[in-house]
């Protein structure tokens, strides 16, 4: 019984599922999926750091993953393997953007549908997806503004808590201060602010009314870091 299941195994390791004008057809309708995806990515997110190598990503994923599924097929051994190979892998990255997450996932959808063969629906599914995507961000879907951390300069004498309030009100639709600490020997404070602008004023004029409150010290205003 050992050898009977040793030989199967051996066999099933041995043996060739996919053809190669079957990986050479998944191959390059995933690469064609992925660059509808990448496409609706860069289309969608004309702020987003790192926006060329992520995108290149968006076309190889499905590609190597339609390749992978065709390699394995229905062999255990091979599904083995694989699982052993990525094991010793580490994946480092940096946090991103939520939405970078569901990209992944969409090539990933991609990937998977033209590894089984299911080219029409993977592209149907592509199509309807980007579709959505563009119409969404059109729509400006879940409110205008971008997070930014605003970091505040203040003397000592000036009192932090309500010093900006009346600017922030008025320039922002949302902000939160995260952390208050005391810079050069105590004598200067620094508060670190979230906060979104509303988009019918310029980052102009929210630092220069900022300005006329802390008495011309050091404002810094960036995007919102992880």
């Amino acid at each position: 019984m050992l050898n009977s299941l040793t030989e199967s195994l051996t066999n099933a390791a041995t043996s060739t599922d996919a053809t190669t004008a079957g990986v050479i057809v998944a191959m390059c309708t995933a690469l064609g999926l992925g660059m509808m995806i990448a496409l609706c990515y860069l289309a969608t997110n004309k702020t987003a750091l790192n926006r060329r190598g992520f995108a290149l990503t968006l076309i190889m994923l499905p590609a190597i993953l339609s390749v992978i599924i065709l390699f394995i097929g229905g062999n255990v051994a091979r599904a083995f393997s694989l699982a052993g190979t990525l094991s010793i892998i580490r994946f480092r990255s940096a946090p991103g953007d939520a939405k970078d997450i569901g990209y992944i996932f969409f090539a990933t959808a991609a990937g998977l549908a033209c590894g089984v063969g299911m080219y029409a629906g993977g592209a149907a599914f592509v199509i309807v997806m980007s579709l959505i995507m563009f119409l969404l961000e059109k729509l400006n879907f879940g409110g205008s503004g971008t997070a930014k951390s605003l970091k505040v300069t203040i003397p000592e004498n000036l009192n932090y808590e309500d010093a900006f309030k009346d600017v922030l009100e008025k320039y922002t639709s949302h902000y939160k201060l995260n952390r208050i600490r005391t810079t050069d020997l105590g004598s200067l404070f620094e508060a670190n602010y979230q906060v979104t602008l509303k988009p019918e004023f310029t980052e102009k004029d929210f630092i220069d009314d900022l300005r006329v409150k802390n008495g011309n010290l050091s404002i810094v205003l960036t995007m919102q870091s992880e």
